[in-house]
């Protein structure tokens, strides 16, 4: 996800990526792509951003993006699902995240079934 914020309040006061990549300190392609939302911005970096550009942490933080993967080893089919992508362009909602767990909750109470019945 690109940094938005970031991006409007160092171009409305001025500042290049090149002057944003020294004060972290990173070259001027690693910090476009941090900006770009392609490489993630650590605490420390948002930090001494702000304090370059002179305004709140809040006022240019975005969060990175969540990535979920979740495979199912049970079967060696490589079957999985991926949530998000490369860049982890997509916040993943809390209605998914549990009907992501309820479905989990299930399949493991079928798996706890059938090794019951196994048993006997």
């Amino acid at each position: 996800m690109q940094k938005e914020k970031l991006r409007t309040v160092r171009k409305m006061k001025g500042f290049t990526q090149q002057q944003m990549a020294e004060v972290i300190p990173t070259d001027v392609s690693n910090y476009s792509r941090k900006e770009s939302g392609a490489v993630s911005i650590t605490q420390a970096e948002w930090n001494k951003l702000a304090q370059y550009l002179e305004v709140p942490v809040e006022e240019i933080y975005e969060e990175e993006e969540a990535k979920i993967v979740i495979e199912n080893p049970v079967f060696n089919d490589n079957t999985g699902v991926n949530v998000g992508n490369n860049n982890a362009t997509a916040n993943i909602s809390n209605e998914l995240s549990i009907e992501i767990i309820k479905t989990m909750q299930e399949y493991i109470g079928l798996l706890k079934e059938e090794i019951e019945r196994l048993k006997k």
